[in-house]
């Protein structure tokens, strides 16, 4: 009996946290939205089929030549790839091929039957190879920063420098963080078929393509913040709290920037720069503002963001393993 009731309490926090995390970050976006970049459009997309992985909506821009380095762009938790980097397509594509995708149950992403970041790491590749990539530079930001460390160590070879941006090597430094994240997890484990279903209704609601048109910031925004359900949330938030990179992230032997959020409440500064300590030559940039400053405060986050790819790129050896 203590055990149904047990989990009966554990199912109660699940279906009710992506409800409140929903609300809490749909309140947030209505003082972010009307602050969102003043972008006209944004490059098209389409949809590429991965090989016994699935489906996902990528968008790949050329670069001013062929052989201009490539990015790739990883969004953070609860975004869309369009909703995190829609400041930085138009100066990025000046200087580099540019990458991105929505990941796995965010978007038009692949819908798996459970939310791993090992296999979001391992889809950054197969988009790759879908589009012929060698080698690239991989960025990400928050749950982005995690999935592009585990891309690193699980395809050493295929990139030839990191940007982390507002991330960690682990998300459970607080003592309330360590009760949280396995209370997230046990809560959804058995409710994982369920969060799918969601997830995936909501996915076959969506047009096969989002809108590239951005007159209206915040009517496309709120657009493209719903087409990630809020079942994938709370999933993706238990593997933020297993994530832990701090026994392997030393050995990262590429070009690194470390893009720190300076007054961040979500991911402490602190966790930013251990990260960047704890990785050989890493390069620290610090840009103002809070967690969500990829889009509330995009004019001077992305400059400092630039300057932070153009570091890593400049110390790439193009074609080999990149030095340090």
């Amino acid at each position: 009996m203590t055990v149904q009731l047990a989990g009966k309490a554990l199912n109660r926090v699940a279906r009710t946290s992506a409800d409140a995390l929903r609300s809490g970050v749909g309140a947030g976006l209505k003082q972010i939205m009307p602050s969102a970049p003043a972008v006209d459009a944004v490059p098209e997309g389409r949809i590429v089929e991965l090989p016994g992985r699935g489906r996902t909506f990528v968008v790949d821009v050329p670069g001013p030549s062929p052989t201009a380095p490539t990015i790739v762009l990883l969004h953070a938790l609860g975004c869309t790839s369009y909703l995190s980097w829609v400041a930085t397509f138009s100066e990025l594509s000046q200087h580099y091929r540019v990458v991105t995708f929505d990941q796995r149950w965010h978007g038009r992403g692949i819908r798996s039957s459970r939310f791993r970041f090992v296999d979001c790491a391992d889809d950054v590749v197969a988009v790759m190879d879908a589009l012929g990539i060698e080698q690239a530079v991989v960025a990400g930001y928050s749950m982005g920063g995690a999935v592009a460390q585990l891309t690193w160590q699980r395809h050493r070879r295929r990139v030839s420098g990191l940007v982390l941006c507002s991330t960690a090597r682990n998300f459970r430094g607080k003592k309330g963080e360590r009760l949280f994240f396995p209370l997230m997890t046990a809560a959804m484990h058995p409710l994982a078929s369920f969060a799918l279903s969601h997830v995936d209704r909501l996915a076959q609601t969506l047009p096969e393509l989002p809108s590239v048109e951005v007159a209206n910031p915040t009517a496309w925004s709120k657009v493209e913040f719903r087409s990630t359900s809020a079942w994938s949330l709370p999933e993706a938030l238990g593997e933020l709290g297993r994530f832990d990179s701090a026994a392997w992230i030393g050995g990262v032997d590429v070009p690194t920037a470390v893009v720190v959020t300076g007054k961040d409440h979500i991911i402490p500064s602190r966790r930013q720069r251990k990260l960047a300590d704890s990785i050989p030559g890493a390069q620290v940039f610090t840009a103002r503002g809070g967690h969500a400053a990829i889009v509330l405060g995009a004019t001077g986050w992305v400059p400092v963001f630039l300057e932070a790819v153009q570091n890593v790129t400049d110390r790439v050896t193009p074609g080999t393993r990149a030095a340090i």
